[in-house]
């Protein structure tokens, strides 16, 4: 099993873990926009930021959603209209195993 990303956060400072969980479940919590399309819009944010990590595990949990290829692909075509070709190659890297 794969280890918390946050675990060194939520051994230093359980505080600041507990903050950053409760603007989790705030963030991706039921609402007006689906769960899948939450997770969408944060995997093309964490590919604008440079963090394929975050595209990856996001990407995954969207399909996990019911989100296929296809709409990951037009995500990233919005992603890269508004950010930039950089996005695109985070975005591979972080989908090289996903796809």
């Amino acid at each position: 099993m794969q280890e918390h990303p946050l675990k060194t956060i939520m051994d230093a400072d359980p505080e600041l873990f507990n903050l950053t969980e409760i603007t989790r479940t705030t963030a991706l919590g039921e609402g007006s926009i689906p769960l899948k399309y939450k997770l969408l819009i944060a995997m093309a944010l964490d590919a604008a930021a440079g963090a394929a990590d975050g595209v990856k595990v996001l990407a995954m949990q969207a399909m996990a959603e019911g989100v296929t290829k296809e709409e990951i692909m037009e995500a990233l075509r919005v992603t890269q209209y508004v950010a930039g070709v950089g996005s695109v190659y985070v975005a591979a890297r972080g989908l090289q195993d996903v796809l």
